[in-house]
């Protein structure tokens, strides 16, 4: 990886067209947008807590519904995590970090593993917020890890306010994957006893 990493990743189908840059190692700057305001509060959040800088644009087929948007924004997102962190060598590779806001808590656990995996404990306690279903944030964070190459745990200890549930996943979500990309303090190349990552290496790594 290079010091800031920066990669960008575009996306365009009949459903959208989605550019996405992404700098690991930025200053947590937000910019552009999805068409969806409460996603774009949640990047938003996401780019600040892990201090990423983040540009993204989407140009989507709202008018059908918000589904293609989100997932794809979350692909094309995903990819440009995976370009800019490459090999992955040099770095903690693992992190997770507890969010608490008002009476919501969530914890995040992640693994720069090259496996893709998502195990979700997240309540969907009203339909929607804002303009956002919040089924939809589930599928997000699945459409991310899968093309990242991340094993994603995401648990919600207790809330009862979607909004604050879901804005502690996401900064959750950013604050574990900042301290798994942390340059590790001793040993060089890649953090596994294979001395690879991904399904290439089989097994456990």
């Amino acid at each position: 990886m290079s010091e800031s990493g920066r990669a960008e990743e575009r996306r365009k189908t009949r459903e959208t067209e989605v550019r996405v840059a992404f700098t690991p190692y930025g200053e947590g700057a937000f910019s552009g947008g999805t068409g969806l305001g409460f996603l774009d509060h949640m990047l938003a959040a996401f780019a600040q807590h892990g201090l990423f800088d983040l540009e993204v644009e989407c140009a989507g087929d709202l008018h059908i519904d918000e589904h293609h948007s989100v997932e794809d924004t979350a692909i094309t997102l995903g990819l440009a995590f995976a370009k800019a962190t490459g090999d992955r060598a040099g770095i903690v590779r693992m992190g997770h970090a507890y969010v608490p806001m008002d009476e919501a808590l969530v914890r995040a656990a992640v693994d720069l593993s090259g496996r893709p995996w998502l195990c979700w404990a997240v309540p969907v306690l009203r339909e929607r917020v804002g303009d956002l279903p919040v089924e939809l944030a589930e599928h997000f964070w699945h459409s991310f890890a899968q093309h990242a190459g991340v094993t994603l745990h995401v648990d919600c200890v207790r809330g009862r306010n979607q909004h604050h549930v879901l804005e502690a996943t996401w900064k959750a979500c950013a604050r574990a994957l900042a301290a798994a990309l942390a340059p590790r303090a001793r040993g060089a190349g890649v953090m596994s006893t294979k001395g690879v990552l991904g399904e290439r290496a089989g097994g456990g790594a």
